[in-house]
């Protein structure tokens, strides 16, 4: 987490962190870092689950619940933004994320770091993902965490590298908030 902040900084880079309510619960020293570096904060759910596995009342507490405890720890709030565990999402689901005031927000492009080296993933693979995929209005799914088989960071050991490509190639860097505002 260190490392990406300090990336994020050195680069002048504003990034978006979903936050599920366990990490925060789990990490609170990281979760305040974050808050304190600038970065905005979004809902990813308390315990990352399938949405569509879900009650309403379920999922209201999902949303509810993560939103309560990122303000808690951090005393910044994730609304309005949400982003469904797993992208795992139909119309019910967004219309139950809507009733209590989210608005869901995907990506684009999943640089699948998360899968680590164990997974067959490398620090290229991040970047040429994000690089083959590069659009106007790109939002680039990266991981906080380890891989918790091999414990690479693959994502974070990336990131200096696609913010120098896409920088080099004229892109420019936004907050959620600023792309949607």
């Amino acid at each position: 987490m260190s490392s990406i902040l300090a990336t994020l900084k050195r680069y002048g880079v504003r990034g978006t962190f979903f936050l599920t309510g366990n990490f925060v619960a789990g990490f609170p020293v990281q979760s305040r870092a974050i808050v304190a570096a600038g970065e905005r904060v979004g809902d990813h759910s308390i315990s990352h689950p399938y949405f569509t596995k879900l009650t309403d009342a379920q999922m209201r507490e999902q949303v509810l619940g993560a939103e309560q405890e990122i303000k808690s720890v951090t005393g910044a709030g994730s609304w309005p933004w949400f982003r469904f565990p797993f992208g795992d999402r139909n119309s019910h689901t967004i219309s139950v994320v809507n009733s209590v005031a989210f608005v869901p927000i995907g990506w684009t492009v999943d640089t699948l770091g998360w899968k680590g080296t164990s997974g067959g993933g490398s620090v290229q693979i991040v970047v040429s993902r994000v690089l083959a995929n590069l659009h106007p209005g790109e939002i680039v799914l990266m991981h906080c965490g380890s891989n918790p088989d091999d414990h690479s960071t693959l994502d974070a050991d990336a990131l200096p590298t696609v913010i120098k490509d896409l920088r080099a190639r004229g892109y420019t860097f936004v907050t959620i908030d600023a792309m949607f505002g």
